[in-house]
């Protein structure tokens, strides 16, 4: 999947809202980074220049790649053509957000959310004024200025411009990301996510989210993909905005990421009819022992009744298998194997394991457990994968996926 910028393309929206010009570059697709960037610069002359950072490292245990030398060769490039402050965001710089700005040598950056807090700074730095106490913003070297706050009424987020960019130029068909929530509660062991957003779960209206929708379509855009950490964290929600879509008979199709605990056969029902063609069902184990270790709140009979609901509704679905957690062993992995061969899915995606996260429970017992020490930089991939089962889910595992085409393990 290339993902579109639609964080940057918020916080451009909200730029622009605030008075502010702005020019919005995607290196997604760039083969010359630098020419593009002196390009941009010396055409567009900013006074402030924001880099989002998406992703830290691609979580693949077995050969992990790092992905912000790249990053820090753009910023390098920044430097060379200007010496205008530089500003990190992006979900990935929020969870390391002292580390990563270190590593890149950007001089400031902000954690979560910047619809708010980039234009605040902006205001600030056209006023000469200082900058301690505004939300969310580190310094190089100096930390953090101000305790984080978070967009309460999502509805007054500006819509991100929809002339921002979509991706190769090729011509391929690209998911345009639309995002109708925030923050999670859910306090999942390993997930990054409340940090990145928070813990409270917050709402666009349903009303405010198909007419973004509906923008888009206008422009031409047929095919979508719903970036919210979970689509059916509330089901009222979820079906409010299935209805709305079914009642507007947008012609879209679209994606999205499910909760199995929240899928009823009504759900099921409005999603095919709303123009979902493809869920992606996080299940994780097939055990109730590692469900409850992971902190999941739903059981296995749940994921089944889910699986099922969308199968009669004609949705094709994606199950998720995430090995070597803690309290991990091979019988709890042989559970999740038969659990996913007794579903009707139509592909499952396995991973091997998992990625350590700051301010995690997994983090903790990571520590506790030796894995990683108290000095240890996390921003450089770490993983936990318990010792019983480390060298034996490799071999188990991709004989089993070796059997089955729908199957998969993941970066493969």
């Amino acid at each position: 999947m290339i993902p579109l910028p639609l964080g940057l393309a918020m916080i451009a929206a909200a730029v622009k809202k605030a008075g502010h010009l702005v020019e919005l570059v995607d290196l997604m697709d760039e083969e010359d980074d630098r020419q593009t960037i002196q390009k941009a610069i010396s055409t567009f002359r900013p006074d402030v220049i924001g880099i989002s950072v998406r992703n830290i490292d691609d979580q693949n245990m077995e050969k992990p790649r790092f992905l912000l030398d790249k990053v820090k060769r753009v910023v390098d490039d920044c430097r060379r053509v200007s010496s205008v402050p530089i500003v990190l965001g992006g979900a990935g710089y929020s969870i390391f957000p002292e580390s990563a700005l270190e590593y890149l040598g950007a001089d400031m950056g902000i954690q979560g959310e910047g619809e708010e807090a980039f234009p605040a700074l902006l205001d600030r730095l056209q006023r000469g004024v200082a900058l301690r106490g505004l939300p969310g913003l580190y310094l190089r070297g100096r930390g953090l200025q101000g305790r984080r706050k978070f967009v309460k009424i999502l509805d007054e987020v500006p819509f991100p411009d929809i002339s921002f960019p979509r991706g190769p130029a090729s011509g391929e068909e690209i998911s345009m990301p639309v995002q109708t929530s925030r923050g999670c509660p859910m306090n999942c062991s390993y997930c990054s996510t409340p940090t990145i957003e928070g813990h409270a779960f917050r709402k666009r209206s349903p009303a405010a989210a198909v007419e973004e929708i509906s923008r888009h379509v206008e422009a031409g855009v047929k095919t979508f993909h719903f970036v919210d950490n979970v689509f059916n964290l509330s089901l009222s929600h979820a079906k409010e905005l299935c209805t709305r879509l079914i009642d507007r008979n947008l012609k879209i199709s679209w994606r999205c990421i499910l909760y199995p605990g929240r899928i009823d056969d009504e759900l099921a029902d409005l999603l095919a009819r709303a123009g979902c063609v493809e869920a992606s069902l996080g299940f994780e184990s097939g055990c109730e022992r590692i469900l409850r270790a992971m902190n999941k709140n739903f059981s296995l009979q749940a994921v089944r009744r889910a699986s099922a609901a969308l199968k009669r509704a004609g949705v094709w679905h994606m199950g998720f298998l995430l090995f070597g957690g803690p309290g991990e062993t091979k019988e709890s992995s042989e559970q999740s194997l038969a659990f996913a061969d007794s579903l009707d899915l139509d592909a499952l995606k396995i991973t091997i394991g998992i990625r350590i996260y700051p301010f995690t429970t997994l983090e903790k017992v990571a520590r506790e457990e030796g894995v990683i020490s108290a000095g240890d930089d996390l921003l450089f991939p770490r993983f936990y994968c318990a010792e019983e089962v480390k060298d034996w889910l490799k071999e188990t595992v991709g004989a089993r996926v070796a059997d089955r085409p729908s199957w998969m393990i993941e970066a493969e």
